[in-house]
């Protein structure tokens, strides 16, 4: 297989129609992540576009749930350089809903059990790690057909072990302030997780490079 892309790289992604250039138009000049984009502090990249189509087609958020009325763009995400802080911006559509015209738990729990791991994954000396606890607190309904964001933070870090928290709230409810810092929200759905680097960390992080 050809070399992995590049952060960079995956920010040269063109849209396959209108309807969904005009969504990824909308992220990309959105004044959060304009401002995101101009901290230093902070990597833009779109890691689903990372994952080669004979991998991506068997993974559940950059293949099963990705496409039309789905995930019809890639995420954007904006990862703090030091691990401390990650922020994903995304579209999410009608397909993923549990009630009509609402987002389903589970889709949202799969959002943020991804979203806290990309955040926490970074300050575990491997940079790899599995889920060993998840806590969830819907707050309020989450409308489908809607540009939402994902807001998580490392918390504490413990040799193999790293904690961190976030939430999920619309992108319109998302500001960042005069001092650059990110205005809180009240929160569609919240989480706290704990992560655990497995002791053959070295070896699945080798095998999972192969497959990619």
């Amino acid at each position: 297989m050809g070399s992995m892309p590049t952060d960079e790289d995956t920010l040269k992604y063109e849209a396959p129609d209108q309807w969904t250039k005009e969504l990824d138009d909308h992220i990309k000049n959105s004044k959060l992540a304009q401002a995101l984009r101009a901290n230093p502090e902070f990597r833009e990249s779109r890691p689903h576009l990372k994952i080669p189509h004979e991998v991506a087609q068997h993974n559940l958020t950059a293949g099963t749930l990705s496409g039309p009325n789905m995930i019809p763009v890639p995420p954007y995400y904006f990862n703090h350089k030091e691990g401390k802080s990650m922020v994903c911006i995304l579209y999410v559509g009608t397909h993923v809903s549990g009630h009509p015209g609402i987002v389903h738990g589970g889709f949202l729990a799969t959002m943020l059990d991804e979203g806290l791991a990309r955040c926490a994954f970074p300050a575990l000396p491997n940079k790899v790690g599995v889920t060993a606890q998840l806590n969830i607190a819907y707050k309020k309904p989450t409308m489908a057909s809607q540009f939402l964001v994902l807001v998580a933070d490392t918390t504490k870090v413990e040799g193999r072990k790293a904690w961190s928290q976030g939430y999920i709230a619309p992108l319109e409810e998302v500001d960042i302030g005069a001092d650059g810092q990110i205005q809180h929200p009240e929160p569609l759905v919240s989480a706290d997780a704990l992560f655990i680097e497995p002791k053959h960390a070295k070896i699945l992080k080798s095998l999972y490079r192969q497959a990619t």
